[in-house]
């Protein structure tokens, strides 16, 4: 059933006044008096009036909607960052379009499609997994839309982006495994393509070199990481001769140290006592498993506030004219009984 929606003109026919005085009056105008505001808005809350923000913002130009884009809102990480962005935004006097991708790059397109046609003012992205360029931006940057990535993006010139110093998390994870005894480290690693994947690898590469441990390919175990990679990449660790097994962990994602614990404890392995692992993105989870485990916390609620400052700084100075700028976010090793020896 179709149900038609009250405008400003109902309302003015309604009381047998003008359509600019009715809006006026909606919006507490001074010029308006007290009697007539005082009708009008109750016949807007009889008729369940709602304003149509899509025309306003035609009309004035202006629509205070901030478009995000996420991969997903699974888990604590993106959940925490867009609590930060909505945080921001508000105070600033924004409303905020949340859109999800699904970690697909065609749905991506698709969500930047439908926040330019929503007549947002600025959109903050975090790629897909499956976002190998950027070219689907390009439409933003034609139309003068502030454009902010934050956490995943991918390396090229001139791009604004908030992001977690992921080389230094890693570089930190891997050096106290190692200060804790390791010697032989696997790391469960993510695509290459993506910017918080690739750091962290080569974070946990220079930790090895500043301690003349050799690099081992057989360790090193590239996925999607999944509950369900970490788990299979587990097991492929396992299956090596015992002499070549590694000692400790460092998975680039929580969600695929968790597969790898549950497939130590099938094989009746125990963590730390066999193994010591640790992860990144200190994800809620972490504090329930059993043991504990060591992450990285990468400050969610900060980057989503930064990222929405950043976007702030661009509409604030214009498109053409502003300095693109890159703010990175030192990251917090949480260290917890995952990874503690003795």
């Amino acid at each position: 059933m179709q149900h038609n929606r009250t405008s400003i003109a109902d309302m003015a026919k309604a009381l047998n006044l003008s359509s600019s005085t009715v809006s006026r009056a909606l919006n507490d105008h001074t010029t308006i008096s007290a009697k007539t505001r005082s009708r009008v808005q109750q016949l807007a809350r009889e008729l369940n009036y709602h304003p149509n923000h899509l025309a306003a913002s035609l009309r004035t130009g202006r629509s205070n909607l901030l478009g995000v884009l996420v991969p997903h809102i699974e888990g604590t990480f993106f959940a925490s960052v867009v609590h930060g962005i909505e945080t921001m935004a508000t105070k600033a006097g924004f409303k905020v379009m949340i859109c999800q991708s699904n970690e697909d790059v065609e749905h991506e397109k698709r969500n930047i499609d439908t926040l330019i046609n929503a007549q947002v003012e600025g959109i903050l992205v975090s790629l897909s997994r499956t976002t190998h360029d950027t070219k689907h931006f390009d439409k933003v940057h034609q139309r003068g839309i502030p454009l902010v990535f934050f956490d995943r993006m991918l390396d090229t010139r001139d791009v604004n982006a908030v992001v977690l110093d992921d080389y230094q998390g890693a570089y930190q994870v891997t050096t106290h495994l190692i200060e804790q005894g390791c010697r032989r480290i696997a790391h469960l690693a993510g695509p290459e393509h993506l910017n918080i994947y690739r750091n962290r690898r080569q974070g946990y590469l220079a930790a090895l070199r500043t301690y003349g441990l050799a690099e081992d390919e057989s360790l090193i175990i590239s996925s999607d990481v999944t509950l369900a990679d970490g788990a299979a990449g587990m097991t492929q660790l396992l299956a090596l001769p015992p002499a070549q097994r590694p000692d400790g962990l460092f998975s680039a994602s929580d969600f695929a140290l968790v597969g790898a614990l549950q497939t130590l404890k099938e094989h009746g392995l125990r963590v730390p006592q066999d193994m010591l692992l640790a992860g990144f993105s200190n994800e809620i989870f972490t504090s329930f498993t059993e043991p504990r485990l060591t992450s990285v916390d990468q400050r969610c609620e900060e980057l989503g506030q930064e990222t929405v400052r950043l976007f702030l700084e661009i509409l604030a100075v214009g498109t053409a004219t502003f300095q693109s700028r890159r703010i990175v976010l030192p990251p917090h090793l949480l260290i917890r009984e995952s990874s503690k020896r003795g």
